[in-house]
Parts: C-alpha cells; structure tokens; sequence
C-alpha cells in the first residue's frame, strides 16, 4: 500500500514538473514573439488577449485579419494561435463555459476558428507548395516556371 502511493505521488511529482517545464516553454516562446521582428504588432494583439474581457469577437477578428500573416513566419503564428487559444479558454472558464465548445458541423464556427483560419490561411498556402518540392525536388513552382518563359 505504501508502495503504490510512493509510486503515485511520484507520478503527481513528475506532471507536476512537466507542466512546469511546458508553462516555462510557452512563456519563453511569448517572450520572443514580443522581441521579434513583429514585436510591435504582435505586442498589440498579446495586450487584447490580456484584455479579452473588454474585446468584442469581432475587433479581434478585425485586428487580426488585418496583420499580414504572411511575413511573419511558422512558429510565430503558431505561438500566436496558442495564446489566443488560452485567454479564449480562461475567458470561458470565467464566465462558467465550458473550455471548449466548438459548433456542430454546418454551424457556423465560432472566433477561435476564424482566427484560426484567418492564421493558418497563408501555412496552407506556403506548407503545400514546400511539400510538394520535398516530394518532388527537381521541378520548378509555378512562379518559377513563368519566370522562365
């Protein structure tokens, strides 16, 4: 019995740490987003996310669609895409949501999953073509193949 709950306390010790670790990580990952080379536009956005209480959906959907996703590289946005998944998620769990609640197919989503797409749309966009030259080294993209012409 004694044993088990070595092991068990043990185990709690561990997430304990892990956690910790994981929460360091992510502060670390924010804290270069904020001295980056987009840190005036991303210090903006991270300040609503502070304030998500006093934001309407529909400002920060605007603000966010306005920023140009496209020079501001992979894991920045995915450092973004997880800060505003956490003050959406602790705004909720203060008002007594659920965390998450994502609409029913055919509904229409909700802010995290325009935001999300509104991120994401320019990932898609560059992380197909860079597959297709991993998959397929010697031919040329389109843009390169005009070029040529």
């Amino acid at each position: 019995m004694k044993r088990h709950k070595s092991e068990k306390n043990k185990k709690l010790a561990d997430d304990a740490r892990l956690l910790r670790w994981w929460r360091a990580w992510h502060r670390e990952q924010r804290d270069a987003v904020l001295v980056g080379p987009h840190a005036r536009t991303l210090g903006e956005l991270f300040r609503m996310f502070s304030a998500i209480e006093h934001v309407k959906p529909a400002q920060l959907i605007g603000f966010i669609g306005a920023i140009d996703w496209a020079a501001i590289d992979y894991q920045t946005r995915l450092t973004v895409l997880h800060e505003v998944n956490t003050a959406v998620t602790k705004l909720r769990e203060k008002r007594d949501f659920d965390p998450i609640d994502d609409p029913l197919p055919g509904m229409p989503p909700n802010a995290f999953q325009v935001i999300r797409e509104i991120v994401n749309q320019v990932s898609r966009t560059r992380g197909e073509a860079e597959a297709r030259q991993r998959l397929n080294p010697g031919s040329q993209t389109v843009a390169q193949e005009s070029s040529h012409e």
